[in-house]
């Protein structure tokens, strides 16, 4: 079944919910959940999976969005490391690399959407 502009929402709706979460730890809300850098446990990873790769995953974005989903959560991670440490002012900086790779994943989900052949 070919995915619609909603399955794509969705999988935006999933990037700003790990952000929001991110944002929460780095802001001392909340605890860091162990599977919230887990590509297996995340939302966006998930549907990468299990949505994504088996209808695209011939397109070259699907790999590129994987590779930056790693590297989201590779540096979320870092982010957490950082304030656990104490250096609260650096690790919230550094959201703004997370914003810079939402970006491109973003662009990259778009490609796939208006091109999906």
């Amino acid at each position: 079944m070919e995915l619609t502009a909603l399955d794509f929402q969705q999988a935006r709706v999933k990037q700003v919910l790990f952000k929001s979460r991110l944002r929460s730890v780095l802001y001392g809300v909340r605890e860091a959940e162990p599977g919230l850098f887990s590509m297996k446990e995340n939302p966006l990873g998930q549907w990468l999976t299990t949505v994504l790769k088996p209808q695209y995953g011939h397109r070259p974005e699907v790999a590129t969005i994987e590779r930056l989903l790693r590297q989201t959560l590779d540096t979320g991670q870092g982010l957490v490391r950082q304030y656990q440490r104490g250096e609260l002012e650096q690790a919230r900086t550094g959201l703004e690399q997370i914003e810079r790779l939402a970006t491109e994943i973003e662009q990259h989900l778009t490609s796939v959407e208006h091109h999906k052949n």
